[in-house]
């Protein structure tokens, strides 16, 4: 939905051949210069760059959005989480989202902006900044965008735990340390002509932290992988449906390192790395 601002222009005219005033226009409007929107969402699982964080069940989400038309944007986001994967809060995670965005050229738009990953109720230690950058465009019908989100060394990725056990039973190994990551991926939409559907694809690939952070926090908990999904959108109106595949090339045993800490009640069962169909339908508003 979008806020006009009220506005008030007078505007004369007059014929020039006669002596009678036209009648004063009504006022008119400006373009607005600040749009707000949003999603809600529910999903049969909440996968972060190919890894569930609510261990494999469903998430229900949701996002605001305010921007200005110079470009600049503040949001946030958030999903209930699963398991001791609560980062040491509440249920939850909640994104803090401000950027910048702009039209470089004909249809190619560069955005940058930074994320405060928050955990509600967990220690201070657990939140993490992760500024990003992502430049989107366009080839034929095909809409591309090339993306990187880089977390500086902060304590909230470092590798506190040597096992998932000790993540499990809350025995730091390593309190206090600290680690960075990096993230690149590229995003793929093809419109299908004639229907209202949309194929999409996405690769991703990790480089950086290489342990769970304290409360088992983590964006890249195996150091280096790569995350997939192929998918399609289906849009009626203002609701769409996703399905799609999504996989990751963490083997069992970096998966089995997860398990303790994202499974619920700390069973370890299940590989919440592994190849998954998600569904997921989102009305926006």
């Amino acid at each position: 939905m979008t806020f006009r601002p009220a506005a008030i222009a007078l505007a004369l005219a007059a014929f020039p051949t006669t002596t009678y005033a036209q009648a004063a226009p009504e006022p008119t409007e400006p373009p607005a210069s600040v749009t707000v929107s949003g999603s809600a969402a529910v999903a049969s699982d909440y996968r972060f760059r190919g890894v569930s964080q609510s261990d494999q069940e469903m998430a229900v989400q949701g996002g605001i959005t305010i921007a200005h038309d110079s470009g600049a944007y503040i949001g946030t986001w958030a999903s209930n989480l699963a398991g001791w994967g609560t980062f040491g809060g509440a249920n939850m995670e909640l994104d803090l989202i401000a950027g910048y965005k702009t039209a470089i050229a004909d249809g190619a738009t560069l955005d940058v902006g930074l994320t405060w990953y928050v955990y509600p109720g967990g220690a201070d230690k657990t939140d993490f900044a992760e500024p990003y950058a992502r430049l989107t465009g366009t080839a034929g019908p095909a809409t591309l965008t090339a993306g990187a989100a880089y977390a500086p060394k902060q304590e909230a990725i470092g590798k506190w735990y040597a096992t998932g056990a000790d993540a499990a039973r809350g025995v730091y190994t390593r309190p206090g340390a600290k680690d960075d990551n990096l993230y690149l991926w590229g995003d793929a939409a093809l419109p299908v002509t004639g229907i209202p559907i949309t194929a999409k694809a996405h690769i991703g690939h990790s480089w950086g932290q290489d342990g769970l952070g304290p409360n088992a926090t983590a964006v890249s908990p195996t150091g280096s992988y790569w995350d997939w999904s192929l998918g399609a959108d289906a849009t009626w109106r203002t609701l769409t449906l996703n399905v799609s595949y999504v996989d990751t090339d963490l083997s069992d045993r970096d998966a089995a390192y997860l398990r303790p800490s994202f499974s619920r009640g700390q069973d370890g069962s299940g590989n919440i790395a592994g190849g998954t169909v998600v569904v997921a339908l989102t009305a926006a508003f």
